[in-house]
């Protein structure tokens, strides 16, 4: 909600919008006086921060702080559990395709309409940029998509890697971390603090971190330069990684698009290597 509101708010409340997402959702806890020393401006300036998301009340916001806490802890037992309250699961028999099409079109929809529109192709930028080594990871479910989206720019502009699985592999891949590095972050509710020791400490080191996460925000959103929320509704008690992919598959397609014929003469490369090395 700060993210895609942020281009209509004033300088000040810009200010109290970067010290929220800095420290989120800690920040937003806090008393107004205590957020208004972080960013800098007055007391005022906050409430009128939080009245342009559309709260009544500053108390109304960080109720909705406290709630967004509650789901962002919760495990794929919790969901189940509140929502079947012990009872046998009733999936919805034949219906389940069409319950399954209308909330993961939806969720797809949503999340695809609500990716900030700097955030998205700025990413696109960094992916691009020939001279950018790209890394990806994600957790316990997202690496699938960390990999998917690796292998497609392994095939359109190279210089992409998948974080290995092995400490030495990947102690030695993030040893190199630097300014020409671009870390593409999957990083998911019950997040995982490796992932943030590891975003933090490239950033330290002036790499570039992209996060692809939920709509309460990884820790990681504190220091990625890029954050792509996803909406991850889904007809299960796991969290659907179907809009994940879709946000993979606009980032290939903005890259092929920023790239043009350097896409197109690494592809023919990529398949020119694979027919000589018998790979097909």
């Amino acid at each position: 909600m700060v993210r895609t509101r942020e281009g209509g708010l004033s300088t000040g409340e810009r200010r109290v919008a970067r010290a929220l997402l800095a420290d989120y959702p800690t920040a937003g806890l806090e008393t107004v006086r205590l957020l208004a020393e972080r960013a800098g401006v007055s007391g005022p300036t906050v409430l009128r921060f939080v009245s342009r998301l559309g709260f009544e009340s500053y108390p109304a916001f960080q109720r909705r702080l406290l709630d967004e806490l509650g789901e962002r802890e919760r495990s794929p037992l919790q969901a189940y559990t509140s929502s079947h309250s012990g009872e046998p699961r009733d999936t919805g028999g034949a219906d389940l395709p069409g319950t399954a099409a209308r909330v993961l079109s939806e969720a797809v929809r949503t999340t695809l309409e609500g990716l900030p529109a700097f955030e998205l192709g700025e990413a696109v930028r960094l992916l691009s940029e020939p001279e950018h080594r790209i890394v990806s990871w994600g957790g316990r479910f997202s690496r699938l998509q960390s990999h998917y989206l690796v292998l497609h720019l392994m095939q359109i502009r190279g210089r992409a890697v998948a974080l290995p699985d092995t400490p030495v592999e990947r102690a030695d891949l993030l040893s190199e971390a630097g300014r020409k590095d671009v870390f593409v972050v999957f990083d998911f509710r019950r997040y995982e603090a490796w992932s943030l020791k590891a975003a933090e400490e490239v950033s330290r080191r002036e790499a570039k971190v992209v996060l692809v996460t939920d709509r309460w925000l990884s820790p990681i959103s504190a220091v990625a330069d890029v954050v792509l929320p996803v909406h991850v509704d889904s007809v299960s008690a796991y969290d659907s990684q179907v809009p994940v992919t879709a946000v993979c598959e606009v980032l290939v397609a903005g890259v092929m698009d920023s790239l043009e014929g350097l896409a197109e003469g690494r592809m023919r490369r990529f398949e020119e290597a694979s027919r000589t090395f018998g790979l097909l």
